[in-house]
């Protein structure tokens, strides 16, 4: 038989007393609690109402590769001849046989890191979470590590990152999650350990290749994936990475226990990973008397099919309703602070939002930090729009639920179903409309200020999704009275001659 993914999944979620004897031979101790590390035992899981209700999280991507403010990836593309990053990393550091990452991480400074006042301007534009960054592919954790050297209470800014996150975020009463990327690390950071081709000093080993430096770049042996396709997945990872990686990540989940745990690409590592999230679930469960308020995310759609853990696609706009909440996690930029790069306009990340949340999603929204730990003016640009907007609007965003259909108009359809689908989307107008509903009232999103009057199809009394009598319509953020009908054709409004916000608005419609 042909080893199909499909096949393999099947393979997998029937086999769960293999996973169990796989783990307690790698001797995986686990919280006590209602959940074991396996599939079987995972899929009794459900995603929290708290973030079905909070549709808007904020993500703070920074660490070490942050400092040279040069773009995402810069650890493991100054290790990349020709690159763009190698080029800048040889003009303002020197080569990377002599200069590598281990000492651009003390050039990280944050000197000018302020958590709570971060934390106060996010949970003002809305922010219901905010997710820190607990360690990147570059193998350096931003807590108080206990299994590694290469920490940020060691070395950078001294400080317990996460720590300083969590603290400014319960302050503020917003839900807290760190990212996981290091699971990749083995393969992603394989480049340190090579040379240059051509050049100077061609042959001449990075420092990579030093054994001094192996808890950093990692062992030898794991040159052979520093092609330019490692594959992003875990095959020919040794077991010791995986028990360290899960070592190191329960570490963070035990000590700060967060709401939500971040995973950049699928459930790892199968018996690892499993255990992992039955690990978070359970540390939730004991403080939450018995309930499981923790998430878990993968990109993997197969691994939250069904319970487990929840969906997450990158820079991607689902194609639907999907029947489970899911989430998108998208930046305003580069994932790290680039410098001169072109930001997202407001008006892209409220369309995103409103979109995302019409098709049962949360939109998580990366504001890259640079070396100093504070925003730059544009991104605080961004933010102000962002908190202006939620000012009007937000009712028709919080705690709603998807309705009969997420919208009409030019713009409801994707190019591209899943991840990395967000740069092939049209740009919303007055043409455009999304839905969500809450109790008796439908919110109907305007995605542009129509001249005039505004006419909403699917509202009309013969519309398939005609819901019903329409007792009342009201326009947020405006306090006249609106002029309007429902017809066999639609609903029909009469719109000030203003609008109260820019952007979006938003028709409130009670139903009767």
């Amino acid at each position: 038989m042909k080893l199909t993914r499909r096949n393999a999944l099947g393979l997998i979620a029937a086999a769960p007393l293999a996973s169990r004897l796989r783990a307690a031979a790698a001797n995986l101790e686990i919280a006590k609690g209602p959940f074991a590390g396996t599939r079987e035992s995972l899929a009794a899981y459900r995603v929290p109402e708290w973030f079905r209700d909070a549709k808007f999280g904020i993500w703070a991507h920074w660490g070490p590769q942050s400092a040279p403010e040069d773009g995402d990836w810069y650890a493991r593309n100054m290790y990349i001849e020709g690159s763009p990053q190698y080029k800048y990393h040889l003009e303002h550091y020197g080569h990377p046989s002599k200069f590598g990452f281990k000492d651009v991480i003390p050039t990280w400074k944050g000197d000018q890191f302020d958590p709570d006042h971060l934390l106060d301007l996010y949970k003002k534009a809305g922010a219901k979470y905010f997710v820190s960054m607990g360690v990147h592919h570059d193998n350096f954790d931003l807590w108080n590590s206990k299994h590694t050297r290469w920490n940020a209470v060691n070395m950078g800014p001294k400080k317990d990152i996460v720590g300083l996150f969590r603290k400014a975020a319960l302050k503020h009463g917003l839900k807290f999650g760190v990212s996981d990327h290091l699971w990749i690390s083995y393969k992603w950071f394989a480049v340190s350990h090579g040379s240059d081709k051509q050049g100077p000093l061609a042959g001449v080993a990075y420092d990579g290749a030093n054994p001094q430096w192996a808890d950093l770049y990692h062992d030898a042996d794991c040159a052979r994936f520093a092609g330019p396709n490692m594959g992003w997945n875990d095959d020919g990872i040794p077991d010791s990475w995986k028990r360290h990686w899960f070592d190191r990540i329960k570490d963070l989940a035990d000590h700060y226990q967060p709401d939500l745990l971040y995973t950049d690409g699928p459930l790892p590592f199968e018996e690892y990973g499993l255990s992992q999230v039955a690990n978070l679930y359970n540390l939730s469960a004991a403080r939450h008397r018995g309930a499981v308020e923790a998430i878990y995310t993968s990109k993997r759609p197969e691994d939250c099919e069904t319970g487990t853990c929840l969906l997450d696609m990158e820079r991607g706009v689902a194609d639907r309703i999907l029947p489970n909440p899911w989430q998108t996690d998208t930046c305003v930029g580069n994932w790290h602070y680039q410098r001169g790069v072109k930001y997202k306009t407001p008006k892209t990340v409220i369309d995103l939002l409103v979109d995302i949340v019409s098709r049962n999603g949360n939109l998580l929204l990366n504001f890259p930090l640079p070396n100093s730990g504070a925003p730059d003016a544009e991104e605080l640009k961004i933010v102000a729009e962002i908190t202006s907007w939620m000012a009007v609007n937000s009712e028709g965003i919080y705690g709603t639920r998807p309705w009969k259909i997420f919208g009409e108009g030019p713009g409801t359809q994707v190019e591209k179903k899943g991840a990395f689908n967000e740069s092939g989307r049209k740009s919303l107008t007055a043409e455009d409309v999304r839905f969500t509903t809450k109790r008796n009232a439908l919110y109907a999103f305007l995605m542009g200020w129509p001249a005039g009057s505004a006419i909403v199809k699917p509202l009309g009394s013969a519309s398939p999704q005609a819901p019903g009598k329409i007792a009342n319509v009201e326009l947020l953020g405006y306090k006249g009275k609106l002029e309007w009908s429902q017809t066999e054709a639609g609903l029909s409004v009469t719109m000030p001659s203003e609008p109260p916000s820019q952007h979006a608005v938003t028709l409130k419609v009670a139903l009767g």
